[in-house]
């Protein structure tokens, strides 16, 4: 892999994982329309080591205060959203070992990520129609907490979006658009840990040259930015232009299959 590739590997996910586009079906598609070799599973979960970079940086203080009150004996509403976290990550950890090798197998086909794309899209846009936006985060109830949770573990299907899936839950569930992304993306430093910890042992750091380190590094940079941008963005408009991007997209990459 050439610094190239790696870069543009890494601005993909970068972009993807905090919109809510899908990294992980732009990270198989991609190399699929461009005609790259794709880079493996592995890779993409190294990739993902840059999101948790940018969010530790972005939300480091939030989580040293959410860390500090969830292990005090006082209660608070910083206490029950870090429990709240917790509760919401224990579903994406029983699904991703139970049927990460499965989906692996079966799910990695260009037009099926396409109409996940698509459908999972869709529902966002259908989301933000019937949500009532009007809750924060700490005002979500346990039964809330651990739908947010089962939505994220769909997102081990390539198409979901990690977090157009926790979003989308989050806006049905009355959460204002910025509080739903602030917790979809606090919500993923426990499961990123997670992956990327399992999937430590297929890595041999003597084949990783500069370029693996360099598409990690755009990622975290990439991936800054758009946490900036979205947390600003979903306070003045809607996620109608990720919807559209996900139904065109997938629109294109189904007839390139069928061409």
């Amino acid at each position: 892999m050439n610094y190239l590739h790696a870069a543009l590997l890494g601005l993909v996910q970068g972009l993807g994982e905090f919109l809510p586009i899908s990294s992980s079906a732009h990270l198989v598609l991609m190399p699929w329309l461009f005609k790259w070799d794709y880079q493996g599973l592995e890779y993409d979960v190294a990739l993902h080591w840059g999101t948790l970079a940018a969010v530790c940086v972005y939300f480091g203080k939030d989580w040293l205060e959410l860390l500090k009150a969830g292990l005090s004996s006082a209660e608070s509403a910083q206490k029950r959203l870090f429990w709240a976290i917790v509760l919401a990550t224990i579903p994406s950890g029983v699904v991703g070992l139970l049927l990460e090798h499965r989906i692996e197998k079966d799910l990695h086909s260009p037009v099926i990520i396409a109409l996940t794309l698509a459908v999972f899209g869709l529902l966002l846009g259908l989301s933000q129609r019937l949500g009532r936006q009007e809750k924060s985060a700490t005002e979500l109830g346990l039964r809330d907490i651990f739908l947010i949770g089962c939505a994220q573990a769909l997102a081990v299907i390539p198409g979901v979006s990690r977090s157009g899936s926790t979003i989308t839950a989050g806006l049905l569930l009355g959460l204002k658009r910025e509080e739903a992304a602030r917790f979809s993306f606090l919500l993923m430093v426990p499961i990123v840990i997670g992956a990327g910890v399992m999937k430590l042992h297929h890595l041999r750091l003597a084949e990783t040259g500069g370029s693996f380190w360099f598409g990690i590094l755009i990622t975290a940079i990439v991936g800054l930015g758009c946490i900036k941008f979205m947390l600003s963005y979903l306070k003045r408009n809607g996620v109608g232009a990720f919807v559209v991007y996900r139904v065109l997209f997938a629109a294109l990459c189904i007839v390139w299959a069928l061409r």
